[in-house]
């Protein structure tokens, strides 16, 4: 088969990551993109394109030779609740809805890599492209397996990649064994008597105990957790029903903890109880606690993560790629995927000038767009084979 211009690919899936960044849509919304999705695979001429899996979900296949083993790749589509604050010509038009940690550029880095392989083949077996909705809070990969993924559009394997601030355009990262943390989210409801704040003594204000609560909460993981584990426990919102001149009757304390292991996080939980319940007994106040687990912890297979070292080397060459030193305690969806196969999810370098994930003025940077398309051909032609 004839090779694709990949200095024209790169200008296509600048364009195609532009456009979804002037469209971003919240989890589960992402209706607009996922058409935009599906008529660019139809258009590559991928031989099923099913929409709708998960919610908004899209599954791409595209088939070569005879082989029977088949490998997924994946992207994230959905976008934040943030208002963007950059003046870019294609910044965000849908009011306090941004691309704030560059979903749009893994979108497009698939797609480009889609239409590289329907052109250039060089494969034996499957491939599914798998646009997945809601990645930012936990729940667009079980939507998709709910839908009955596995069983629908079954394989053996599953690769994906984000991009990284602060790691070169160009740069490639991973490690065997645990990559990304679980996220745990967390409640805490204080209730007590309010009331004026020239009198305090006339009631059971809860304000002193939820600041006191919150330094408490600090030490789960500096006294409470061997050292041995890593772990972080935040409290990101104090919430009361007070005002200038009332003494609050009721505090809520919320935040996140993450670890990379179920026993870590279920301490955490018991250490966390027995804090906040002593705490609220000492000032004279009722206690309710809520913990969830929104993400598990992403753990790579260590002999695919292997494979993908080698993949990276070859594409991007032996000075771009490196193991990752440690574990990030940021969180990641795809980790749901690999309680079903085994994979691997590594890092490709979003310029060491990048604005932080989550940021107001992110953005992606479309020079590394060509580097994640070729990764994701490059891994399928690797455990795949030639065509």
């Amino acid at each position: 088969m004839p090779k694709l211009d990949l200095d024209d690919l790169q200008s296509q899936m600048t364009e195609w990551r532009r456009h979804l960044h002037t469209h971003p849509e919240f989890g589960f919304e992402e209706t607009r993109t996922a058409a935009f999705v599906a008529a660019k695979l139809r258009e590559f001429g991928l031989n099923e394109v099913v929409e709708g899996i998960g919610g908004t979900g899209v599954v791409g296949t595209l088939k070569r030779g005879s082989g029977n083993r088949a490998i997924a790749l994946r992207a994230d589509m959905d976008a934040l609740r943030i208002t963007e604050q950059d003046d870019q010509p294609y910044r965000s038009q849908t009011p306090g809805v941004m691309h704030a940690c560059g979903h749009d550029g893994h979108t497009s880095m698939l797609l480009g890599a889609a239409k590289l392989l329907a052109e250039e083949g060089g494969f034996d077996g499957t491939v599914r492209f798998l646009f997945q909705p809601a990645e930012e809070w936990g729940r667009g990969a079980l939507a998709m397996l709910d839908d009955g993924l596995m069983e629908r559009f079954p394989f053996d394997e599953i690769y994906g990649l984000h991009n990284m601030p602060g790691l070169g355009i160009g740069r490639f990262e991973t490690r065997a064994g645990s990559f990304m943390s679980a996220e745990d989210n967390f409640e805490i409801v204080l209730k007590g008597v309010g009331g004026h704040a020239a009198r305090p003594h006339s009631g059971s204000e809860v304000l002193v105990a939820a600041c006191a609560l919150v330094m408490q909460l600090q030490t789960i993981v500096s006294r409470r957790l061997s050292p041995a584990d890593i772990a972080v426990v935040s409290v990101t919102e104090l919430l009361t029903d007070g005002t200038r001149n009332v003494l609050p009757g009721t505090a809520r304390i919320l935040g996140d903890a993450r670890s990379f292991r179920p026993e870590v996080s279920a301490e955490i939980e018991r250490q966390m109880s027995i804090i906040a319940r002593g705490t609220a007994e000492s000032y004279n106040l009722a206690c309710e606690i809520t913990y969830t687990r929104e993400f598990v912890p992403l753990v790579n297979d260590a002999a695919l993560s292997e494979e993908v070292l080698a993949t990276a080397r070859t594409v991007l060459g032996d000075d771009n790629v490196a193991i990752a030193s440690e574990p990030m305690t940021g969180s990641e969806d795809f980790a749901r995927f690999l309680d079903h196969v085994p994979g691997c999810f590594a890092y490709v370098g979003n310029g060491e000038g990048s604005a932080p994930l989550h940021n107001a003025s992110y953005d992606f940077d479309d020079r590394g767009l060509i580097h994640g398309a070729r990764f994701h051909a490059g891994i399928v032609r690797h455990r795949l084979g030639a065509g």
